[in-house]
């Protein structure tokens, strides 16, 4: 039965969507930012592939059709961004701004905290580009010489942290306008984090897609001319 179901792309594929739906069912219904929909999904998958002992190798090759349609995704992002182009317009240069420099802070404190933690150089360009969506990440972490399962993983739980405790650092910080909330989503959570920055307000949710875009572009230009003196 076992060697069926593993044989079997659509019963992974069934199971990453049922695993997504309790979790939102379970969000719903309580309502704790902890109760995440991904990260409630994620759990049941492992435990599930656990329980009828199938690698996750073989998960993941059975849910390439899922995983192909990341990239498509992310750009219909781009949908909101021009719905709100208007209102954004008249800020983009701080916009720019406040993205080059959140990408820079971002990659230099966790290069420092790789360094201290005494982390090699192929765990620490694993992790470097954590902050990005999946669809860039994975592709430059192979480029620049990281383990692109690891960078996978550290850009899933990256995006959870952020869309979990995101509103309430904003809160606590006092950030309301909705283009700073934009920019923090997008620039530190990627496509989870923006995923929570709709839920906020349209115009948060456009300046976050159009930050996770060009904090993505931003992180590929700067690893790639520096991370062979890493």
């Amino acid at each position: 039965m076992i060697e069926l179901l593993s044989a079997n792309q659509y019963f992974f594929i069934l199971l990453t969507l049922v695993s997504f739906a309790i979790g939102s069912l379970i969000q719903k219904k309580w309502k704790y930012a902890i109760l995440n929909p991904l990260l409630i999904g994620a759990v049941l998958v492992v435990l599930t592939l656990s329980l009828l002992g199938i690698p996750n190798s073989t998960y993941q090759a059975g849910c390439y059709l899922l995983n192909y349609l990341l990239t498509p995704a992310t750009i219909c992002l781009a949908i909101s961004f021009y719905e709100q182009f208007q209102a954004m317009k008249k800020h983009i240069g701080a916009i720019l701004v406040s993205l080059g420099m959140g990408t820079i802070c971002c990659l230099g404190s966790l290069y420092l905290m790789c360094r201290m933690a005494g982390l090699d150089r192929v765990l620490t360009l694993s992790l470097l580009p954590k902050s990005i969506t999946t669809a860039i990440g994975v592709a430059l972490s192979e480029e620049i010489g990281g383990i692109a399962a690891i960078t996978s993983a550290s850009i899933v739980v990256t995006g959870i942290l952020a869309n979990i405790a995101g509103p309430t650092l904003c809160k606590l910080l006092k950030i309301h306008d909705p283009i700073a909330q934009g920019v923090s989503f997008g620039t530190a959570g990627h496509v989870i984090g923006t995923s929570r920055a709709a839920e906020m307000s349209e115009l948060a949710g456009a300046v976050s897609s159009f930050a996770l875009t060009c904090t993505g572009i931003f992180t590929c230009i700067v690893l790639s001319l520096t991370a062979q003196f890493l």
